[in-house]
């Protein structure tokens, strides 16, 4: 497996599988080609003998520079539970923080309990929403009418637990 920043040639290859990665959700409108055009320096995709197995779509916020944001990640079905998702989040997360940022951000449907698990586990926070589904916070309209998401952040700087006594 190799990863590499993701380039103009990939947005075929990956907007064909969306839908089918999703699993028959319409997801393509999620992913105009614009992303892949101007995020390259910070969006990846994960291959193994040619064949994607997975990408990352993110960005360094213009403005507000010390905020990245993740945009859109898949993984094909295929190479689920082998920690590619979590091995382009971190390789995003060291790119981003070589890049001066120290928090990164994004949103999920309320229904993607995959998702919501997975940011969890990666250390991502959810944001107070204005109203809590089967505890978590969700953002009603935020992405339009009935577009409800639920938002994560997670700090890129060093924890420090020098508070803590012995």
């Amino acid at each position: 497996m190799r990863i590499r920043n993701i380039q103009d040639k990939d947005f075929l290859r990956i907007s064909t599988n969306l839908n089918t990665w999703w699993g028959g959700r319409d997801m393509i409108d999620m992913l105009p080609r614009l992303f892949i055009l101007h995020f390259k320096d910070t969006s990846y995709i994960i291959e193994d003998n040619e064949e994607t197995i997975g990408f990352v779509i993110g960005f360094v916020s213009p403005s507000n520079p010390k905020q990245a944001y993740i945009h859109f990640v898949g993984v094909n079905p295929k190479a689920r539970l082998k920690n590619i998702g979590r091995t382009l989040y971190e390789h995003f997360f060291r790119a981003v923080k070589e890049k001066g940022c120290t928090e990164v951000g994004c949103v999920t449907s309320p229904v993607n309990a995959t998702s919501i698990n997975f940011h969890t586990k990666m250390g991502f926070t959810m944001k107070d929403g204005d109203m809590v589904i089967d505890g978590i916070p969700i953002h009603q309209n935020y992405d339009g009418i009935g577009q409800d998401r639920v938002i994560f952040v997670k700090s890129l700087e060093a924890r420090s637990d020098t508070h803590l006594k012995n």
